[in-house]
């Protein structure tokens, strides 16, 4: 019988089990000699001798152990799901694996020289610091390692003083999914490499001095003068933004001016694109030896962690098939439904009820809102790759400042649906054209409490989809073409930004983008230059929606709303009518339900 072998994990460790068909069989072998052992113990007995023959092996069972009825042909998927992490440095002190990963980082903090003793100079004042501990795992739950960070208490620092700037650059979802599709269709391979300790590389401008390091030695009535952008400063992040594209542009790579975070670089025999979230970065391209080149070269500049082809990003699991990838976030999802307490609770087919609609009044306040807020922040990140849930997250993040129970009712609904749908993900194909086209849709007046309309649209490279987005419109539309329009005039953008986008991956498009709608008089009103007293208020984004119509950017194209897949970013629609469009979004299950 086939088995699978559990790596040790400690012992508050909870586990999740997920099935995957997968047939087995029993051993025969083993059985006969188990039913051979068994008759000669009987002729041992027989002959008056209570003790068996020393020659014979230990009787044992013949029985062949089979799972029930309803488990069979499946094994088991884990993952962790909490583990025990030190809060304090006097509790990880005690810990040898702590004390392991304290020890790294003091000694990368040393090796980069990040700090001077020195005297404190009158009128400053040092911040403080402490240790974060977290337990680093693998997508499927097992244990990478253990890592101790230590961190600045940068939220008193104090602005002019000690720091100045602080925005620096990430990539969007958008642009990582849009790579992942580019790749597919172009059949690149995906690589990811993580640099150590990245922000230490950044280096500080402003004075700022801190306390000495719990758990070190330190000369007497002395503080740290950082020389390196340590953690959680709050100019720590654009500090090594600025290190990393200064010193990768040193090669050739030069920054989108779409997404500053995107580097590309082209060779005489192709491209290398390289996408930067903070310290994780995405390298793909169709030329072997710059890759390499580029691997070697930031190597040679900070300490690197190759981590061989993009399996795990973010949170988001990329899989290779031989279709494509697949992008999910299956361990994410089994994380939150354990931290729910729903893990027994039953499933829904849908995210939100289409008859229910929820309001600021209904139900009695909750008590603890920080549950509320910690499961509706979570299940946001879950729409990186989960569209499906997208308009009911839009919904329930409304209620974050005054929550009650009603809303948090929608909220475990839309837990039970993730619950059924666990193993659900976008799909890139590799077959897939790299043709832009787009869906625009509003729902007119569908909040009961206002009266605004909702915005929906998204966007597809060939038949992978890219980009969506649902928003409840600034105004009040008067009718439901006026709130068509906007959603128009809020798609054109995206389009635009995609469309240059692409052109930095070296994917151009050929012709104007098809815009679809479903609404004739909106796509009237936008190719006739005809303005009067119904129209004037929408007349800036008739002009928008105009030039580029006439620069031949885009072509509106009507749809019937029984093919728009838009429709699922602006309402909440019965069963047969929401698995129709999720089909249209490409929306796959990568693991059993």
């Amino acid at each position: 019988m086939n088995t699978l072998n559990l790596n040790l994990v400690p012992a508050s460790a909870v586990f999740l089990a997920m099935a995957q068909n997968i047939k087995s069989t029993p051993d025969n072998e083993l059985a006969q000699s188990a039913s051979t052992s068994a008759t000669s113990d009987q002729s041992s007995i027989s002959d008056g001798n209570p003790d068996p023959p020393p020659d014979i092996p230990p009787r044992r069972s013949t029985r062949v152990r089979e799972p029930p009825i309803h488990l069979q042909d499946y094994h088991c998927f884990f993952t962790i799901v909490s583990l025990i992490e030190p809060t304090s440095y006097q509790e990880a002190s005690t810990d040898p694996l702590w004390q392991k990963a304290m020890n790294d980082e003091l000694q990368a903090l040393e090796k980069t020289h990040t700090w001077d003793y020195v005297d404190l100079p009158p009128g400053k004042r040092p911040i403080g610091c402490k240790w974060i501990y977290k337990i680093k795992t693998h997508s499927d739950g097992t244990i990478e390692r253990y890592k101790a960070r230590l961190v600045a208490k940068g939220y008193s620092q104090e602005y002019g003083i000690d720091y100045e700037e602080t925005f620096a650059h990430v990539a969007r979802m958008t642009s990582v999914r849009c790579l992942l599709g580019v790749a597919a269709a172009k059949q690149w391979p995906l690589l990811q490499m993580d640099v150590k300790n990245a922000f230490l590389n950044g280096t500080l401008s402003e004075e700022v001095y801190m306390k000495p390091t719990p758990g070190t030695s330190s000369p007497p009535h002395k503080v740290c003068l950082l020389r390196r952008a340590l953690y959680s400063l709050k100019q720590a992040p654009r500090a090594w933004f600025a290190t990393f594209s200064s010193t990768i542009t040193q090669l050739g790579f030069t920054s989108s001016p779409h997404d500053t975070a995107l580097f590309t670089r082209y060779t005489p025999q192709g491209i290398v694109l390289l996408l930067l979230y903070v310290d994780d970065m995405i390298i793909t391209g169709n030329d072997p030896q710059a890759i390499s080149d580029l691997q070697h070269y930031l190597g040679q500049h900070f300490e690197m962690k190759d981590l061989g082809s993009l399996n795990y990003f973010l949170g988001l699991e990329v899989s290779r098939r031989s279709d494509g990838y697949l992008l999910s976030q299956a361990k994410y999802a089994y994380d939150l439904l354990a931290r729910s307490g729903i893990t027994d609770s039953n499933t829904t087919s849908t995210p939100l009820n289409p008859n229910v609609h929820l309001t600021p009044y209904d139900g009695v306040p909750l008590e603890n809102v920080s549950l509320y807020r910690q499961l509706v922040g979570s299940l946001i990140y879950l729409t990186v790759t989960r569209p499906d849930i997208a308009y009911a997250v839009h919904i329930v993040s409304q209620f974050m400042a005054a929550p009650r129970t009603i809303h948090f009712t929608a909220v475990l609904r839309i837990l039970r649906y993730v619950k059924g749908t666990l193993g659900h993900g976008l799909q890139f194909s590799s077959q897939s054209s790299l043709v832009l086209s787009g869906y625009s849709d509003a729902d007119w007046a569908g909040d009961p409490t206002d009266r605004r309309s909702t915005t929906g649209y998204c966007f597809y490279l060939g038949d992978s989809l890219i980009s969506w987005r649902n928003k409840k419109q600034s105004v009040v539309s008067r009718s439901s073409t006026e709130s068509e329009y906007h959603a128009l005039a809020d798609a054109t953008a995206e389009l635009l930004w995609l469309r240059w986008l692409l052109a930095d991956m070296g994917v151009p498009q050929q012709g104007p983008t098809l815009l679809h709608c479903d609404n004739r008089s909106a796509i009237q009103i936008a190719h006739n230059d005809v303005f009067h007293e119904r129209t004037k208020h929408i007349e800036n984004d008739c002009h928008f929606i105009r030039h580029h119509l006439l620069s031949h950017t885009l072509l509106l194209q009507p749809v019937s709303t029984t093919e728009q897949p838009a429709d699922i970013f602006t309402k909440a629609l019965p069963s047969t009518r929401f698995n129709q469009i999720r089909t249209k979004l490409r929306l796959t299950a990568t693991l059993p339900p």
